[in-house]
């Protein structure tokens, strides 16, 4: 099975920004470097804890579609752009999707 028809090679990526101006940023770096086809962004409310003490905040969250294959770098990209010291950063495969959609991602994220 190829990789286009394999969707547990697609996944989505979950990142918080603390506000919309550093989420347009990120996004708009990662698609045009082709590091992700899409990004949606919401504004969330988060209560974490950081350093001991709980925090409540409003925050914008990323949810980045691509080619798990470019993690690596999609995560290098983030950190260097990313405003937190420990952004949050993570995977979860796309197990299931719409063979039209999974091609798309596959045609927007570079090799």
């Amino acid at each position: 099975m190829d990789s286009n028809s394999n969707p547990s090679g697609y996944g989505v990526v979950l990142v918080t920004v603390s506000s919309r101006a550093e989420a347009e940023a990120i996004s708009t770096s990662l698609v045009q470097s082709q590091l992700a086809a899409c990004v949606s962004l919401f504004p969330i409310h988060s209560i974490y804890r950081w350093q001991g003490e709980l925090h409540q905040e409003q925050e914008w969250q990323l949810l980045i579609k691509t080619d798990l294959t470019q993690f690596p770098a999609l995560a290098t990209k983030i950190q260097e752009l990313h405003s937190y010291e420990v952004p949050e950063t993570i995977a979860l495969p796309i197990v299931a999707g719409s063979q039209h959609y999974l091609q798309w991602i596959s045609e927007q994220v570079k090799d």
